[in-house]
């Protein structure tokens, strides 16, 4: 007679694992990375260096310290310090740099338990932190090495400053990157490869990347701005694509996605239009994960054949 196993579920298991998922994200975001690295110089690669370096030795030490299993395996910090490397100028200290991994890692996710248990994106905190504590450093964006004339980097405007003060963009700078800006976020053809990797690999949904882009558009079209440069500015395809879309801090049902979506749309729509700061992707990621836990209980599926018990919702 056979035996029977009895375990936990699930009893069906599929291929894909944490490791394998981050290094698809990682594969993802090459294109921004060698972009930058045309656009911006030899610099980019000392700036994401220095923050995947960061966060991999401060997730060890932390792990260490806190007597947990390593994990540095699972390249989840390594995604980290390349989102928050992607989302600061070229120009950047690099101590300034390590400050904001170590931020990243240790304060937003090892101390709230590790891969899976923050409520927020831990890059984005690592930025907010930096813009908060070295706004002058944060704010210094330097003009692509294509439109260098002299031995020093010079200094220039983000196409969302340049716009709020009248200036028109050429769009093809802003599919090409050649503008001021973060280090990932100018390039707007290197993020949309990436993107449709990660969909085909079904690493992401493109519900919450479209929608979000999408209401952006709507947004800020009925506020009288130019939709297609505001969506093709200020780091909203890298939000939209590698940030916002993170299993941790995004709703895990379709209906959540598209609330959750709308959210960041709005809230960036809001802060672009009416705030005193041009951007307001950081901002409106941060707001929705937060919300996140509230939009999984509203939207989750009822199991099939289960009763409502008596007084439950009271």
């Amino acid at each position: 007679m056979e035996k029977l196993t009895v375990s936990a579920n699930p009893h069906i298991k599929g291929a894909a694992t944490t490791q394998r998922i981050m290094l698809d994200v990682i594969i993802a975001l090459v294109p921004a990375g060698v972009a930058s690295v045309i656009i911006f110089g030899w610099r980019s690669l000392l700036v994401i260096a220095t923050c995947v370096l960061s966060a991999v030795i401060s997730e060890l030490i932390c792990r260490k310290i806190m007597k947990r299993s390593n994990t540095i395996s699972d390249l989840s910090a390594v995604v980290t310090g390349l989102l928050l490397a992607y989302n600061l100028p070229v120009s950047i200290p690099l101590w300034m740099a390590a400050i904001g991994s170590a931020v990243a890692i240790v304060v937003v996710k090892q101390m709230f338990g590790g891969l899976g248990h923050n409520f927020v994106n831990p890059a984005l905190i690592g930025r907010i932190v930096l813009m908060n504590s070295f706004a002058a450093a944060m704010s210094h964006w330097t003009l692509p090495v294509m439109y260098q004339s002299g031995a020093d980097a010079i200094t220039t405007a983000t196409p969302l400053v340049q716009m709020s003060n009248g200036t028109a963009v050429k769009y093809t700078d802003l599919l090409f990157g050649t503008t001021g800006g973060c280090l990932g976020e100018t390039c707007v053809i290197a993020l949309v490869v990436g993107g449709i990797y990660l969909v085909c690999r079904r690493v992401i949904s493109p519900a919450i990347p479209l929608v979000y882009i999408g209401t952006t558009a709507l947004l800020t079209f009925f506020a009288g701005f130019d939709p297609l440069a505001q969506t093709m500015s200020g780091g909203l395809m890298l939000g939209a694509i590698f940030m916002a879309t993170d299993y941790a801090t995004s709703p895990t049902t379709t209906l959540g996605k598209v609330i959750y979506a709308i959210g960041c749309g709005a809230i960036t729509s809001f802060i672009r239009i009416f705030g005193s700061i041009p951007e307001g992707v950081s901002y409106s990621i941060i707001i929705m994960n937060i919300v996140t836990p509230h939009i999984d209980r509203l939207t989750r599926h009822k199991p099939f054949g289960s009763v409502k018990a008596k007084g439950e919702g009271k």
